[in-house]
This record gives structure tokens, C-alpha cells and sequence, in this order.
């Protein structure tokens, strides 16, 4: 969808300052040394016992005061996940409304995978735009992966697991960018991609089953491709990469070759280069591999954290544009331009 008024006026990033090297991960047996060969990748950060939540909230403190914007100016709080945030059955964003917010602002979690983030600016964008008197959302995304039932290193194939926390602050009034257009669609054919053979009662996690997306992907190309159903579903997805990619950058004006940075999710040097840049016919210059290989996929927060980086880096100036492109389970395919306005004074 296309926006006019919808601004990005502050942007926040929680990264632990412990980063394991790819090295040490082979050298103590949790990476295989084909994989590391492979995928080209470098780290990843790991929090420890730092809560998804807290690292969250600090990603939300550092975006609200770049925004310049008070707790009290928020009218809607998104908070998206991809794994567990605490006690089962207690929402992980009234942490951030108890400690930041209060208790003002609708507040909500979104579930979307890895996706969530662009489905938070969708929301978000909608929510704003229908009364005159809402003026802030505040959209956050945190995971910490180091759990008993989660092997950040064998997470799902062409990436391994990060822990961080981003967050955005999207204005009526204007801020340092403007997000010209967001679009998602979703390839329900390749819903079984992510589930594979697994039973849907009881969930998984109630009975002590790791999470494997590299498993669940393994048995949908045993199980399903022999019967043909398979091959026609991964090619549907790419085909809806190229359909988001068309539509955004077709709502924002611009063509592929006026792209100044690309941020897709944190994966492997070949993945990114094959399903993303080879589809924009741009090189890997100005893709944010390079930076991506070095903290791991970050759940909801990989396009973020980048745009972080890039700002803080200098890397964006006034009149560029920024492709973000992701994809999440279910399977959904979402995309979304960034014009940089400004420089924030932060940058």
C-alpha cells in the first residue's frame, strides 16, 4: 500500500555485545565445517540470559528519544516475535507499557515470524491514518534464541540464530524518512514449508520438541515434492518476491537501478545474492549481507538492525532509497521502501 504521510522518526537497536565467531562455533562441534564453508557467514550475537523483553525495551528507550517524542505521545505499541518471550500465556509488550508507556496506548503482539516487523508498519501506517488525533506508533522486535529448545546453529538452512532488539517510531509529522509503501502477500501453498511432518496437537514446546526450521524444510522436500506439489510452492514464493518487489517499487516511483541499499534477512551469501539482489539485477555492493553475516538472522529485527547500521554509518543521505525485503512462515512475502529525507541529528 502507498503512503503519503506515514514517517519514520526514530529508529532504536539492542545488539549484546557478545559475538560468537563462526570459528569457535565449528572448533567447539555446534556449526559443521561444510556449512561454514558454504554459507560464508562470520557470527552471531548472543544476549545470554539477557530477556527478549528488556533488550526490547532498550531498542524502544534509544528509538523514542531519537524521535524526540514522550512515552505519553504513543497511540499504538506492536511488538513482534518469532520465539518465546517469558512465561507462557503473558504478553511480552505490557513489559514495555509498565516500564515505558503506561498503560495509555493499545498495545498488542504480532506473530508473524520473521515478517513481523512489516506487518507492524502495515498495522501501524492503518492505525494512524484513521483517527486525526493519533500521532505515534511505536513498533519493537526482540528474540533471545539461547534456549534448551532452540540450536541457534542449526536454526534452518543458510543462517544461524541472533539475539537483538529493534525498534521504529513511524510520525504523522514529518521525520527523517518517509516510508513510501509497504506490501505483503502470502504463497498459502508452501504453508507446510515450516511445518513439515510435525503434528499440530500437542504444540511442540508443551512436551520438551526442539525447533528445527532446517528439519521441518527437509521433510517438506521428502514428503510433498515427490508428489509434485512441492517444486510449483518454492517457485510460487519467488514468484511473490518479484511481485512485492514490482508492486513497492512501482507505489514509490522509482525503478530497481534507483535503490541505493537493499536489506534482506541475515542469510547466507548465496541466498541473499540468488533470491534478492540477482532479482534487482544489483550487485552485492549494495546489498547489507556484509553486515548481516556478522550478527545472524535476528528474527524480526534483520532489516531493522540494518537500517540502524546504515544511518549510524553514514551510509544513507538525503534523496536515497532503501529496499526492505523479507520473508516469514505461513509462507508470507512482504516488502517495503524507506525514502531518507534528512539526516538525523543522531546519525
Amino acid at each position: 500500500m502507498r503512503y503519503a504521510d506515514t514517517y519514520i522518526s526514530g529508529v532504536g537497536a539492542y545488539l549484546p555485545r557478545t559475538v560468537v565467531s563462526v570459528e569457535k562455533a565449528v572448533a567447539k562441534g555446534w556449526y559443521p565445517a561444510a556449512e561454514a564453508e558454504l554459507h560464508n557467514l562470520a557470527g552471531a550475537v548472543v544476549a545470554g540470559d539477557v530477556p527478549a523483553p528488556e533488550m526490547g525495551l532498550h531498542a524502544a528507550q534509544s528509538a523514542l528519544k531519537r524521535a524526540g517524542c514522550a512515552p505519553g505521545d504513543v497511540d499504538l505499541l506492536l511488538y513482534a516475535s518469532t520465539w518465546h518471550q517469558g512465561p507462557d500465556g503473558w504478553p511480552p509488550h505490557s513489559y514495555l507499557q509498565r516500564h515505558l508507556l503506561g498503560g495509555d496506548a493499545l498495545a498488542t503482539e504480532i506473530r508473524q515470524g520473521c515478517n513481523g516487523m512489516f506487518i507492524a508498519m502495515e498495522l501501524a501506517a492503518g492505525y494512524l491514518d484513521a483517527a486525526p488525533g493519533r500521532q505515534a506508533a511505536l513498533l519493537v522486535a526482540a528474540d533471545n534464541y539461547g534456549t534448551p529448545l532452540m540450536d541457534r546453529w542449526r536454526m534452518g538452512p543458510g543462517y544461524v540464530g541472533g539475539d537483538a532488539a529493534s525498534a521504529l517510531v513511524l510520525t504523522k509529522e514529518p521525520g527523517f524518512a518517509r516510508l513510501t509503501s509497504v506490501c505483503t502477500t502470502t504463497v498459502a501453498e508452501a504453508e507446510e514449508l515450516h511445518r513439515g511432518s510435525e503434528p499440530l496437537f500437542p504444540p511442540g514446546v508443551t512436551v520438551g520438541r526442539r525447533m528445527s526450521f532446517a528439519a521441518r524444510n527437509e521433510q517438506f522436500r521428502q514428503q510433498v515434492m515427490p508428489k509434485g506439489e512441492a517444486t510449483a510452492a518454492l517457485f510460487n514464493i519467488q514468484r511473490a518476491l518479484m511481485e512485492v518487489v514490482e508492486r513497492v517499487l512501482d507505489e514509490s516511483g522509482i525503478a530497481a537501478g534507483d535503490l541505493t541499499r537493499v536489506a534482506f534477512m541475515n542469510y547466507s551469501e548465496e541466498i541473499v545474492e540468488q533470491r534478492c539482489m540477482a532479482l534487482l539485477d544489483l550487485p552485492m555492493s549494495r546489498s547489507t549481507w556484509h553486515y548481516g553475516r556478522t550478527i545472524g538472522h535476528c528474527g524480526a529485527s534483520d532489516q531493522v538492525l540494518s537500517l540502524d547500521r546504515l544511518l549510524t554509518a553514514g551510509e544513507l543521505a538525503p534523496g536515497d532509497h532503501l529496499l526492505m525485503l523479507g520473508t516469514g512462515p505461513g509462507v508470507t512475502v512482504s516488502s517495503a521502501v524507506i525514502k531518507i529525507i534528512d539526516t538525523p541529528r543522531w546519525a
